[in-house]
């Protein structure tokens, strides 16, 4: 038998039948014997044919033999019942080859349009490329490559003729700054990911570089306590902090202790690649955290606050922050003071700081008081002017009388001002002597003059207290007369509420008409038969000077009256079933009752107080508390890389303990 057709038979992928008992095993070697000395019968013979052909399937790598070089195409038989062809191209040095070798080819089909196999020598020689690359990732092999090129997100390097891609961050442990440095250079890199659809392979060199280190780390990180000084290299900046290379470990130094005072980016304070001293503030060994600061290395401002400052001391700042109480004002990095709301103006009654000032505006400010173990500075900026209201009592005493313009409102009252910055409240209540107004704007608008008397006066609170009302004689010694108990009147319907309507009378003073006493009917829904501006005929059934009261009866008026006089009544307001009523009793209880409603319905509004600001101890409350305080143990920082080389060697005598030993009879600072 031919040994090359033999080898190409036994070289063919799951072909592990056993050799035919015959002479011959291919139907090649039968004809080619010219049928000399046959000695097989028909099952043999198929036998023969179907091991020819079987076992042969597409993307499968096999061995064939060379039979006919052409022009640009190579014939190879690969034991299928029809010959295999290869492009001339993909052999490198077609001359060097000959008919009868045996070579390795990838079956791409086994049948084209033409009915021929096609085969590929360059795919096989890829296949066997990427059967090694499987191996040196299944076995996390370490191979050197070239970096070929950089493109978007990292670089290509060549493993074994095949371009894979190296990640811009598996590149080194530290950021690369300037990739195309790296282009041309060799590396030993690991491969990390393998996509088989597309035959993309992913390398990392940081994951080599991390696998030497992971043992110094765990080593390092045993010999690390809080307050050792450290020197390191600003590796990476984010918004919240700065990651500080300590040598084969890294640390975070969090943006509040970079420094005492306000940072709003970490760049205002270091750069990258900047050799920096930080001091360990704690760590975790298991999560290989260390937290680390840089304003611990200093003394606190507020160590020496009351050398500098002292109450009634004029300082200059700017401010960093507004709330609703008050703006915070840095003097000095690490120093920061409340100018609260009630400081900031004498006189006028200031609701948000952004009336006053704004964001990184520089102010003047004087010292008002220091709590240096609570670490809180209050300042006041109306100090810098005299206080008007050492003069106010004089210009307006009590009971003067003034005019003032309305400069704003709010539900419990009129804020009037007396002159530029000098302003009093007008109660809801002291706006009128017989109105029960709900809102000041029932009665007044912004920016209309109107007549004031000073009714009181805080100092403490800084409060002028004001009155309308009282300009005008009180009437209800004179309404007493006019409206006793049964007299009759009218009244102009000005409000509906719940229980009753509000009625103006003659002499503009109001009263209450309860619900009972609108008809000789039950009313189910006062505005149904009811309307603003209808007159009608009252008479007065209670009077209440101290309450400030009338309380009056449509039924009690009509009672006597002509059944003309009722019956137009009743037509006007058509109340069902009213016509059928001679009389309508209401018991006292039920009277009272409706005229509580009324009370608590229209009396509430005056009966509002004014917060003007909230204190200024619960605002210092919420300033920032500093962080804890750490003991430094060495004055002179260590660098970690010293530590890290006494690992490596393991030495008897441990020199990381030693160096810490010596750090801690050094003096510290706190």
């Amino acid at each position: 038998m031919d040994e090359n057709n033999v080898e190409i038979m036994q070289n063919v992928v799951g072909n592990d039948k056993p050799l035919i008992t015959t002479k011959y095993q291919t139907v090649d070697q039968l004809f080619d014997s010219g049928f000399d000395e046959l000695d097989m019968d028909k099952s043999l013979f198929q036998e023969m044919i179907d091991r020819t052909v079987e076992d042969i399937k597409e993307e499968q790598l096999i061995k064939g033999k060379i039979v006919e070089f052409h022009k640009d195409e190579v014939i190879v038989d690969i034991g299928f019942k029809s010959y295999g062809y290869i492009p001339r191209g993909e052999l490198i040095n077609p001359e060097s080859y000959s008919v009868g070798e045996v070579i390795e080819v990838y079956v791409e089909k086994l049948e084209d349009p033409s009915g021929r196999v096609v085969l590929s020598r360059r795919r096989a020689d890829f296949m066997k490329i990427w059967d090694r690359i499987l191996e040196i990732y299944d076995k996390q092999e370490t191979f050197s490559v070239k970096i070929l090129r950089r493109i978007k997100g990292g670089m290509v390097v060549d493993l074994l003729g095949i371009e894979a891609f190296l990640p811009g961050g598996q590149i080194d442990i530290r950021p690369v700054r300037d990739f195309d440095a790296w282009v041309g250079q060799n590396i030993d890199i690991k491969i990390v990911k393998i996509t088989h659809t597309n035959y993309n392979v992913v390398v990392s060199h940081k994951i080599l570089l991390e696998e030497e280190l992971s043992g110094q780390r765990l080593e390092i990180m045993s010999r690390l306590e809080k307050g050792l000084v450290l020197e390191g290299v600003v590796k990476a900046i984010a918004d919240f902090g700065v990651f500080v290379d300590l040598g084969g470990v890294d640390g975070l130094v969090h943006i509040t202790d970079l420094s005492w005072g306000r940072v709003t980016h970490p760049t205002e304070v270091v750069a990258l690649d900047q050799s920096v001293k930080v001091v360990i503030l704690d760590f975790d060994q298991d999560k290989r955290r260390i937290s680390l600061g840089m304003k611990q290395l200093t003394s606190h401002p507020w160590d020496a606050i009351g050398e500098r400052y002292t109450p009634n001391t004029k300082v200059v700042g700017k401010v960093v922050s507004l709330t609703d109480y008050g703006a915070f004002i840095e003097i000095e990095k690490g120093i920061e003071g409340l100018i609260h709301i009630s400081e900031m103006s004498w006189t006028q009654h200031i609701k948000h700081p952004s009336q006053v000032v704004s964001l990184g505006q520089e102010v003047e400010a004087i010292v008002l008081n220091i709590d240096k173990d609570n670490k809180k500075l209050a300042l006041g900026m109306k100090q810098l002017m005299p206080d008007p209201w050492d003069n106010l009592m004089k210009k307006y005493p009590v009971d003067s009388e003034h005019i003032g313009i309305v400069r704003n409102m709010t539900n419990f009252g009129a804020f009037v001002e007396l002159e530029p910055g000098v302003d009093g409240l007008v109660h809801i209540s002291d706006l009128s002597w017989t109105k029960k107004i709900r809102h000041p704007g029932e009665f007044v608008k912004r920016g209309e003059e109107l007549k004031v008397r000073v009714i009181g006066i805080d100092l403490d609170q800084r409060r002028i207290s004001l009155g309308h009302k009282q300009v005008g004689v009180n009437p209800w010694d004179i309404l007493e007369n006019t409206y006793r108990v049964g007299e009759e009147t009218t009244g102009k319907i000005v409000r509906i509420i719940e229980k009753g309507i509000i009625v103006e009378l003659p002499d503009e003073v109001d009263g209450f008409v309860p619900v009972s006493q609108l008809s000789f009917a039950p009313v189910r829904n006062i505005s149904e038969f009811f309307k603003l501006e209808d007159t009608l005929p009252l008479k007065v059934v209670e009077f209440d000077k101290e309450a400030k009261k009338i309380v009056l009866s449509a039924v009690e008026a009509l009672k006597g009256k002509e059944s003309a006089i009722i019956d137009e009544y009743n037509t006007k307001h058509p109340v069902p079933n009213a016509d059928q009523y001679s009389s309508y009793e209401v018991g006292q209880d039920s009277l009272a009752e409706e005229i509580a409603s009324m009370e608590s319905e229209t009396e509430a509004y005056l009966k509002q107080e004014v917060n003007f600001y909230p204190s200024i101890d619960e605002a210092f409350d919420e300033m920032k508390k500093d962080n804890e305080v750490i003991q430094i143990k060495n004055t002179e920082p260590i660098k970690l890389s010293d530590i890290t080389a006494k690992v490596v060697v393991k030495e008897e005598v441990e020199a990381p303990a030693e160096v810490i030993e010596e750090a801690k009879e050094e003096p510290t600072n706190e």
